[in-house]
């Protein structure tokens, strides 16, 4: 991690779960840190969790990754501010655990979701490539995606949400050969964890089965960002010891 330090990350979804885990991890790890969120006092609030030296360097910024002029907004601002993007972490996501895909009057979450998790994905990766490129810089992109991104488990209320991680499994691939045709040495990672005790598994703060800590998808993200510039974790998939899918 040496090589970023003072270098500018941005995390989505960076008010709970594995947004801010990362949050707070990369700012601990010497990186200027921003966190996207629509509650930035969650993330401002994240600061009294850290030293006093990584406190100075985690800010947060409102910004709701479904409307694309607060995405616009939020990156002229970094630009503005810390000269651009070194680093993109793309956390945010939902799931709405009670809604079928074949539900009457569900269009609204549909969207929500696909929104979120698969456009507000795209439209960030986008902006923070434009200022990679645009200063020259060989950065990096990763993607929190999912298990169920790539097999999907037999649940009744997973709704659209795995459609929209496969569709993450497949933007990565897609990023990756976009980043290799356009000449970049910039990486694209794919980080796909299994049950995790975050805010979007209800219930998952009482659960004493086996589950991963939003702590251990951010020690993941740091190890793939850590490694040498010729090296490129494609797709990392990590599941707590015992789980059954």
């Amino acid at each position: 991690m040496n090589r970023w330090a003072g270098k500018i990350a941005v995390v989505t979804g960076a008010s709970s779960g594995i947004g801010a885990a990362t949050a707070k991890a990369l700012a601990r790890a010497g990186m200027i840190t921003v966190g996207l969120a629509r509650r930035v006092e969650r993330i401002e609030a994240l600061r009294a969790q850290l030293p006093a030296d990584a406190a100075t360097r985690l800010h947060a910024i409102r910004c709701d990754v479904t409307k694309e002029e607060d995405i616009l907004a939020a990156y002229r601002q970094i630009a503005a501010e810390w000269g651009g993007v070194d680093v993109q972490i793309n956390c945010a996501g939902i799931a709405r655990n009670t809604v079928r895909v074949l539900q009457a009057n569900n269009t609204q979450d549909l969207r929500d979701i696909v929104n979120t998790n698969l456009l507000g994905l795209a439209l960030c990766s986008r902006e923070a490539y434009l200022s990679m490129q645009n200063r020259s810089v060989d950065g990096h992109i990763v993607h929190i995606n999912s298990i169920v991104g790539h097999s999907i488990p037999p649940l009744e209320t997973l709704n659209i949400y795995p459609a929209t991680k496969y569709g993450v499994t497949a933007l990565t691939e897609t990023m990756r050969q976009e980043l290799r045709f356009a000449g970049t040495k910039i990486k694209v990672t794919s980080i796909s964890p299994g049950l995790t005790r975050t805010p979007i598994n209800p219930n998952s703060d009482t659960y004493t089965g086996p589950i991963l800590e939003p702590e251990d998808i951010a020690d993941a993200i740091l190890y793939a960002l850590g490694t040498p510039p010729r090296v490129q974790i494609h797709e990392l998939t990590i599941k707590p010891v015992g789980e059954v899918e």
